[in-house]
């Protein structure tokens, strides 16, 4: 099989588009959080987030979130085209700062929650899942 200039050049473009694809995809992530964040400092720890380990369908994933004290979560699966999946607002009646859904993940990657706790410091957890069947269009 031999190759042609253009053949190259093509295969050359495409190799480092995919280098790069991964670094604009955590930008938008990085972007989402700066946003939420307003740009303030965020600690790790004080947030639950419960995930599989491994999905079996990354077409329903179920993600369990919760931070004592917190007046707004934001959800985030870095590795999908957008990153953000859902922004949780809590009351001053809300019972418990809680929040459970599925959500779809493209393939694997890491999921963030960040917290707005009601004294306006932010904490932050993530978990990497592993998913064996693809969902965002895999």
């Amino acid at each position: 099989m031999s190759f042609t200039r253009r053949d190259t050049l093509a295969l050359g473009a495409g190799a480092a588009l995919m280098t790069f694809l991964p670094f604009r995809v955590n930008a938008a992530a990085e972007d989402a959080i700066a946003a939420f964040t307003g740009g303030a400092a965020v600690t790790d720890g004080g947030v639950d987030l419960t995930a599989p380990e491994i999905a079996e369908n990354g077409n329903t994933v179920p993600i369990e979130v919760g931070a004592e004290g917190a007046a707004a979560i934001l959800l985030l699966a870095t590795g999908n085209p957008t990153p953000g999946v859902a922004t949780f607002t809590f009351g001053p009646l809300a019972g418990a700062s809680r929040a459970a859904t599925r959500i779809r993940l493209a393939g694997t990657q890491d999921v963030v929650a960040i917290a707005k706790m009601a004294d306006g410091s932010f904490a932050r957890a993530s978990k990497t899942v592993k998913v064996t069947i693809g969902g965002c269009g895999g």
